[in-house]
């Protein structure tokens, strides 16, 4: 159980490397320090619930300036561009295409680099293959979506790489062809490789619904007890502010704030905040009108990508060319991966212009899913 503390400013601790060998699961991979307080199983403590400490805690560390940016003034956006725009909203968006081309129109291009490489598609959930919804448990993906993903398995290894649960993501998605990687990466179900150590204390070796092996791999399995902990708390702390949804995804707890009157969100914050000063090994991220509350480690949808790409085989070569496509700040660990060094492509699916890692965008999920269907007829073209 994690041991109180007075640190003021708990999340901007850097976070622990992992010790990784080539597959990033080896049993090399040390154990997290005990410096925050070590970890016990049994009875949770109890937390009295406490009154926000005062609202200057948020204003200064940044934490207002993150949820506010995560739907931003559209003008104040394109300053960041220095781009010349015209005055209606449209004008503005084609404007901001020029440095990040729709992979639609692009498609002849992309399709071109592709040629005689192995492909491996990677897609977030929400906002990518769903839309945004008030309630996130009625995200849900159209048919028409599921059967585009299905037929892009059928020629593409594709994983799903979402900030959910993995079980949650899975309930949503329902294929049994893809693999699955929720709390941004934190638990991921993979293709078993023969070069992986079996008695790894984070990777466990199972079955799929189909009845094939795959890994399960849990780089924060030490951290469950803890994220339990903080989210009853949470769901406690956060039960008075109208519109506050509370989430646990086993390895992350998050809080969703899309429906909380923007006036109350400092008190939400506030709130999260008090709670992690007695969290010194837990961080907090932002995403699209989430706050989300992670282990301190150095592992993220990135390090996801990675993870994969060496499990399926197709990592430190020549003729692989991974796609990401993702709508959240939390894909940019991601689209960093594959920009760096021009290993593959980052899609960004937004329809209002936002700064980016990624190399190309889609408006939204609807051309998320032309995009995956021009993908299977290309390479039922090719082939």
């Amino acid at each position: 159980m994690e041991s109180k503390s007075n640190h003021s400013s708990p999340v901007l601790t850097d976070p622990i490397p992992i010790n990784k060998s080539r597959l990033g699961i080896h049993s090399n991979l040390l154990s997290y320090p005990q410096s925050g307080g070590s970890l016990t199983s049994g009875k949770y403590m109890t937390i009295p619930r406490k009154k926000p400490g005062k609202l200057d805690d948020v204003r200064s560390n940044g934490w207002l300036d993150a949820m506010k940016s995560s739907s931003p003034p559209r003008k104040k956006l394109i300053k960041d561009f220095n781009i010349e725009v015209a005055a209606d909203d449209t004008d503005i968006y084609y404007s901001w295409m020029i440095k990040y081309p729709s992979a639609l129109k692009s498609f002849k291009q992309i399709s071109k680099n592709a040629k005689n490489k192995k492909i491996a598609v990677f897609l977030d959930y929400d906002g990518t293959l769903s839309p945004i919804v008030d309630d996130p448990d009625r995200a849900f993906m159209s048919d028409a979506m599921r059967s585009a993903v299905r037929n892009v398995a059928k020629y593409f290894p594709t994983a799903i790489i979402s900030g959910r649960s993995r079980d949650k993501v899975y309930e949503l998605v329902g294929l049994t062809e893809l693999y699955y990687a929720g709390c941004h990466g934190m638990d991921i179900m993979g293709p078993v490789s023969p070069t992986e150590s079996d008695d790894h204390p984070n990777c466990i070796r199972s079955t799929d619904q189909q009845g094939k092996e795959v890994n399960i791999f849990q780089p924060a399995r030490e951290f469950i007890t803890m994220i339990d902990e903080v989210f009853k708390t949470l769901v406690e702390n956060t039960k008075d502010i109208k519109g506050a949804k509370v989430e646990n995804h086993k390895f992350c707890a998050t809080v969703h704030y899309r429906n909380v009157e923007e006036k109350n969100w400092p008190t939400i914050a506030q709130c999260v905040h008090d709670i992690l000063k007695d969290y010194p090994r837990l961080r907090l991220t932002h995403g699209r009108k989430v706050l989300d509350i992670r282990p301190v480690i150095d592992w993220n949808k990135g390090e996801a990508v990675e993870f994969l790409l060496e499990s399926l085989g197709l990592s430190d070569r020549d003729d692989v060319l991974p796609i990401y496509i993702g709508d959240d700040k939390t894909d940019e660990d991601a689209f960093k991966v594959l920009r760096e060094g021009n290993r593959g492509y980052g899609i960004l699916v937004s329809s209002v212009p936002k700064d980016s890692k990624a190399l190309y965008s889609l408006r939204d999920p609807s051309e998320v899913k032309k995009f995956l269907k021009a993908l299977v007829r290309w390479k039922k073209f090719e082939a």
